[in-house]
């Protein structure tokens, strides 16, 4: 039985499309900020656009805002000197989630990332979805790029705030400890640990008011390991009319890819938008071998083919009696659903659902490539054997970290 969402019915939650939605925004709220700025992000980039983020974390700082910024250890690294530089002399605190050692990503313990982009201002206002501090238009493996990257997050006020803000301040303190811990500094370990256990039980005292149905879904390594996915297959499951789902790196277990299945089968308009270019050897090959069973069930595939999709979203009988939808930081995938922390927002609501499932069909109708099942079982001898071998790798790494998928 898949795990109950606690929604509450005091937010309000806005779609923003890409960075150029999303940074205006966010930039907004920074220079707005009185108390607080607590953000994480998986790539935190200084080019182009980044850099105005960066900018405006720095000039709250300076205006004496408390400002805590965590960065992930593979997604970002260490950040270039002269901007580790600068947002410390600036007053912006920051720390490395999980720095890789002189081994790096050899040990399979490093694969478990902080991948969730989370930004919250004041403890009243939200930022979630699954865009990095990165420019639209610029990639770091690949340069400048043709048209914009395809993104979504949500701005969101209400309950959920609080539980975002206390997520990012246990995990501020946990990192302290650790840190204190590693330098022997045992009594400043066991007050972070305080804090952070101080943090999870903060009592939060708004008032809630009325507004849209939602919930924020948390995935970790220890309460939360499969809240996410089983969120999707309770969806899917109770669809009677169409299921759209954007991911950019799909590779979903059994049990989600028969929740799929038997939605086609039982007559609901499938339809996925997936990553239609060549970005990462894993991501891109591995997926394609599950692609048959889902094309033979009457499951659309459309890849999106103007720049790289990083979307994490989905939208469930929009114009239905129950629509729901998600926007996050969680791909379909076992990174995602086995190791990384992510967060998602999901969403009960008419407007935000039928938004989200418009600026969908519009990618998929006019920006997308549909998949001919003749074509993909026509596919050459060559890339077959680049997806299998993909898909096995992928298989061969799950089974090191111990994971069944």
């Amino acid at each position: 039985m898949a795990q109950e969402i606690d929604y509450a019915h005091d937010h309000q939650v806005r779609l923003l499309q890409g960075a150029r939605e999303l940074f205006p925004a966010l930039i907004a709220a920074m220079d707005a900020a009185r108390s607080d700025i607590q953000f994480e992000t998986y790539i935190f980039d200084f080019t182009g656009e980044g850099a105005s983020v960066a900018e405006a974390l720095m000039r709250a700082a300076r205006r004496g805002v408390h400002t805590h910024l965590v960065v992930d250890g593979v997604g970002t690294g260490r950040l270039p000197q002269d901007w580790a530089d600068r947002l410390r002399a600036a007053g912006v605190q920051f720390r490395v989630y999980s720095p890789l050692g002189p081994l790096g990503l050899l040990l399979p313990h490093r694969w478990r990332r902080l991948h969730r982009k989370l930004c919250v201002v004041d403890g009243r206002l939200l930022f979630c979805g699954g865009i990095n501090v990165l420019d639209d238009y610029h990639d770091p493996n690949h340069g400048r790029l043709t048209a914009p990257r395809f993104d979504f997050a949500v701005e969101a006020t209400g309950s959920l705030v609080d539980v975002a803000s206390d997520a990012m301040e246990q995990l501020w303190w946990r990192m302290q400890a650790v840190r204190d811990a590693s330098q022997r500094r045992l009594p400043e370990a066991i007050e972070a640990l305080r804090a952070a256990s101080a943090a999870s039980h903060a009592a939060k005292q708004d008032a809630a008011r009325p507004g849209m149905r939602a919930a924020l879904l948390l995935r970790d390594n220890v309460r939360h390991r499969s809240r996410i996915e089983k969120a999707y297959r309770r969806a899917i499951g109770a669809a009677r009319e169409e299921v759209i789902i954007a991911n950019a790196y799909f590779l979903p277990g059994g049990k989600l890819r028969r929740a799929l299945v038997l939605a086609a089968r039982r007559g609901v308009r499938v339809r996925l938008l997936l990553q239609g270019r060549y970005e990462y050897f894993m991501q891109y090959h591995a997926a394609r071998p599950v692609y048959g069973a889902l094309l033979a069930a009457g499951v659309e595939i459309h890849e999106y083919e103007p720049s790289f999709l990083h979307a994490k979203v989905a939208v469930i009988d929009a114009r239905g009696a129950r629509p729901w939808a998600t926007v996050g930081s969680s791909n379909l995938d076992p990174l995602s659903l086995l190791l990384a922390r992510e967060a998602n927002v999901v969403v009960e609501d008419a407007d935000f659902a039928i938004d989200l499932r418009n600026r969908l069909d519009h990618a998929m109708r006019h920006e997308g490539r549909s998949l001919d099942p003749a074509r993909y079982a026509g596919r050459s001898w060559r890339a077959r054997a680049l997806d299998r071998m993909a898909f096995m790798l992928m298989r061969l790494a799950l089974w090191l970290t111990g994971n069944r998928y």
